[in-house]
């Protein structure tokens, strides 16, 4: 009673199979262009993250070269960047804490009780 059911069932499996296999290989014949060009794109996106757009770093630049003994740029100044570079705060603080790590020497011993009585005035020295 169940031998025969058995034969039949896998009978249908191969079919499906094969039938399964032929429609793979026809939408890969079909599509496989334009999945090439979703995995390119997708690949660039990815490598490209991260990476500010370089009209945006060069404004980031200019106000460095400018400020740079002291590359703090206030809340204002920060608001400022942001507009005209199109990046938002977090971006902006974000960029200034990578280039004072990477590219900014703290001004030697002898500079930083002038620079802090400066900023903080004679209550610092006192």
């Amino acid at each position: 009673m169940g031998g025969g059911g058995g034969v039949n069932n896998e009978q249908q499996n191969d079919e499906l199979c094969r039938s399964g296999s032929e429609m793979k290989d026809k939408l890969m014949e079909k599509y496989s262009g334009y999945i090439t060009s979703l995995k390119h794109d997708f690949c660039k996106k990815n490598y490209n993250k991260g990476k500010l757009p370089k009209e945006a770093t060069q404004i980031l630049l200019n106000w460095w070269t400018t400020h740079y003994n002291w590359p703090y740029p206030t809340d204002g100044e920060k608001v400022s960047l942001a507009e005209s570079t199109g990046l938002d705060p977090k971006q902006i603080n974000n960029w200034f804490i990578n280039q004072r790590k990477r590219h900014w020497k703290l001004p030697s011993q002898n500079m930083q009780f002038p620079l802090m009585e400066t900023i903080y005035g004679r209550h610092f020295s006192q």
